[in-house]
């Protein structure tokens, strides 16, 4: 696990892009040992117009300009106890951004970090907050459709070459269809079947527009297909 940066600290990332009227993502590489790892950064618009930070990423400032100008940040998911990377950068420089982390996380997380809440209240029916297995996700409804945003539970990396690609192929994180990375399959132990059927009610939702994962491409392609697949992969 790299260990989190206490100050602002850019790495390569590129452009911060629209999904829809009230998401915004940016993928950054975040280099390791063997290989690089692609990682993304998710921001939500709530109705009052301010913003969920689904794991952080330090931008470069004309980037942060845009970000801003979508809207505050005012809220900041730290999905995992693996994602805190870029969280004491957030906090410092939002120092009224609330901090959000899955209980299972709290220890690790607050090493680092503040922690404000595990229970968010976005004051917006349209998000909605879901810890599952020591992971979070988020379910945002927009005008084209439902969203959901997902952390390590789903890997989709395409176009890996080399050995780093291979690594990743065999943890499960890149391939021709969406997985449950085998180390997050190990981690989850008696919570794979929770994890299962929370993927069996997305799939449910006939308005499931798209999955956003942190690490690989947007499920866009019956995305209902993909997690009743991922869901047989569980049990």
């Amino acid at each position: 696990m790299t260990a989190p940066y206490k100050e602002w600290t850019v790495l390569p990332h590129g452009e911060l892009t629209p999904i829809d009227e009230r998401i915004m993502s940016v993928v950054g590489n975040l280099r390791m040992p063997l290989l690089e790892l692609p990682r993304r950064m998710t921001a939500v618009r709530l109705a009052s117009g301010d913003l969920v930070i689904f794991s952080a990423i330090a931008l470069r400032e004309p980037d942060m300009a845009r970000l801003e100008a979508f809207g505050r940040p005012a809220f900041l998911v730290v999905p995992s106890e693996r994602h805190r990377l870029d969280a004491p950068g957030y906090a410092t420089r939002y120092p009224k951004i609330r901090v959000v982390a899955p209980r299972a996380g709290i220890a690790k997380i607050g090493e680092v970090v503040r922690i404000d809440t595990s229970t968010p209240d976005f004051g917006d029916p349209g998000v909605r907050y879901i810890e599952v297995a020591g992971d979070s996700a988020l379910e945002v409804d927009g005008g084209d459709g439902m969203t959901v945003i997902v952390n390590d539970l789903i890997g989709d990396i395409h176009g890996e070459s080399g050995l780093g690609g291979w690594l990743l192929r065999r943890m499960g994180f890149a391939g021709d269809e969406p997985h449950v990375p085998g180390p997050v399959k190990l981690m989850l132990g008696k919570h794979k079947n929770e994890v299962a059927r929370l993927f069996r009610r997305w799939a449910r939702h006939a308005n499931l527009r798209r999955i956003i994962v942190s690490h690989g491409d947007s499920i866009e392609k019956s995305p209902q297909t993909a997690l009743l697949t991922l869901a047989e992969s569980l049990e």
